[in-house]
């Protein structure tokens, strides 16, 4: 026992305890990546990716990332995005489909393809 510190078992020693547990599993992601501009055609482009400290079933690739496209109005144009219960995928107007991950730089590139070609369909 550390000097100063409650006997084992009383209260406080199992709440200390539950928390290193607690932050052992849930060991943070770590932000790799991220960016948020306006364009001059009035668009919000915002990615942001981050790296999870352990596969899951959900995300093997082990990121975590959410890539947006949409208006100032807050119209969605394309989105692209991996959360809990529906795995990769993607979201075009009003649209859903899946997406199936390769890498990082293929997602932002069709990401970034899907982005340019919904500017092109609002021309």
């Amino acid at each position: 026992m550390i000097p100063g510190t409650p006997p084992h078992g009383s209260h406080f020693h199992v709440a200390i305890e539950l928390v290193m547990v607690y932050c052992t599993i849930m060991s943070p992601a770590k932000l790799l990546y991220r960016a948020k501009r306006t364009t001059r055609e009035g668009l919000i482009v915002e990615m942001v990716v981050w790296q999870l400290p352990e596969p899951t079933a959900e995300r093997p690739h082990r990121l975590k990332y959410r890539l947006y496209c949409g208006r100032l109005d807050g119209t969605l144009v394309v989105r692209y995005d991996n959360e809990t219960g529906k795995g990769d995928h993607r979201h075009y107007g009003d649209s859903e489909s899946s997406y199936h991950f390769i890498d990082i730089d293929t997602l932002m590139s069709d990401f970034l393809a899907d982005v340019a070609q919904a500017t092109k369909e609002a021309e």
